[in-house]
């Protein structure tokens, strides 16, 4: 064998044994590919929500704020620092800020829980110490909106515990709960930092509230419930409808975005991991794990469910999905690709059902963007053995 020969035989060795020594060292290479193609795709989505900013600061609709802190939160979230600290991003802020009432609250002229949590959300992503106070003014307005229809301190009305939209809506619903518990939570750092004590969330209600919300027969003692453990938007409702049980009986039928924000929910109220409800619902998700559509609703709210679900899924720690047919999805690779493949030219994202206004790119985008942010940042870590 010629020296050169040898050499390039030596080469050839050490290169393999070097990429097969890298590979058992991480086990998530595949993650590589996706995560550069994550970071454009965000990139573009965030350039295209900058485009569509008003000069006053906000996005889309000056009557509601969750517009613009929606925006907001999915320039904060990027791994591209230009986008998080962009002088737009500033202004939006700016804007945000300067629509807090006097009673915490952060809204216009209605919606107010989800503007609220909504802005709560993004304010706690700014990172900024000049937001404290804002924050802790939000963080006890949606506490207050607490439901206990009979101030009795106990939960006899089926609503007690929850929260809904506030204003004239007379009942507490899974979403608006949902949203609550989680800005609650991202923003419970700014509460402990202040020295003294906090008003809290009554967290034995609203597990209380949540429960009445699933398809449990052993924990949720409403009427007409079913018992695949999913979740339906407020007790005696389901925007999915009703279903036939063997029994004859017509009970709420579960869907896939309430399911994902009843695990959510259950898991930032620290419910045992073990618990018969978290187990329950988490056996449904894996039997009807798909990304063709929201389950239970089609193409309605496809967006919304996206990034619930991602934020669930990590939340549980969760990196596969097992569907009744045996098959295991790796759900982050699954629901980034669709994401990505939705991605019109110009950074945008819109779902052609106009229900809860998914038509708008404003929105969807943000949806979107945020969607993708979270799988980046929870990618699991290689682990070296």
């Amino acid at each position: 064998m010629n020296i050169l020969a040898h050499t390039l035989r030596i080469i050839g060795v050490s290169m393999l044994a070097t990429n097969l020594l890298h590979a058992a060292e991480n086990q998530h290479a595949p993650y590589l590919s996706i995560k550069l193609e994550m970071e454009h795709a965000i990139n573009k989505g965030n350039k295209f929500l900058k485009q569509k900013q008003d000069p006053k600061g906000f996005w889309n609709n000056e009557q509601i704020p969750a517009y613009t802190a929606l925006a907001l939160t999915a320039a904060r979230r990027s791994p591209n620092d230009a986008d998080a600290n962009a002088d737009h991003i500033k202004k939006g802020y700016e804007w945000l800020v300067s629509t807090q009432n006097k009673d915490g609250g952060i809204y216009v002229k209605g919606l107010a829980n989800y503007n609220t949590s909504t802005s709560l959300m993004a304010l706690a992503a700014s990172g900024d110490p000049a937001h404290k106070e804002p924050i802790l003014k939000a963080r006890r307005f949606l506490i207050n909106l607490q439901q206990d229809w009979d101030t009795k301190g106990d939960t006899d009305n089926p609503n007690d515990g929850g929260i809904g939209y506030g204003g004239t809506y007379p009942h507490s619903d899974m979403s608006n709960t949902y949203l609550s518990i989680e800005a609650l939570k991202l923003s419970e750092s700014f509460a402990k930092d202040t020295g003294t004590k906090q008003p809290e969330l009554n967290w034995k209600a609203a597990i209380k509230f949540v429960s009445r919300t699933q398809n449990l027969e052993a924990t949720n003692d409403q009427p007409g419930i079913g018992n695949d453990g999913s979740f339906v938007y407020f007790p005696g409702n389901s925007k999915a409808g009703t279903e036939e049980q063997a029994d004859g009986r017509q009970t709420l039928r579960g869907y896939g975005s309430m399911s994902y924000a009843g695990l959510l929910s259950f898991i930032y109220a620290d419910l045992d991991e073990n618990d018969i409800r978290i187990k329950a619902v988490i056996t449904w998700l894996n039997d009807n794990y798909t990304l063709e559509e929201n389950p239970g609703l089609g193409n309605q709210g496809r967006y919304y469910y996206y990034q619930v679900m991602a934020k669930a899924l990590n939340a549980a720690g969760i990196d596969t999905l097992t569907t009744k047919d045996g098959v295991k999805h790796d759900w982050r690779k699954e629901l980034a690709t669709r994401i990505l493949s939705n991605q019109k030219p110009d950074g945008s994202w819109v779902n052609k059902n106009s229900r809860w206004w998914e038509n708008e790119p404003e929105l969807i985008t943000a949806y979107a963007v945020i969607t993708l942010e979270q799988i980046y940042h929870s990618i699991p870590q290689a682990r070296k053995k």
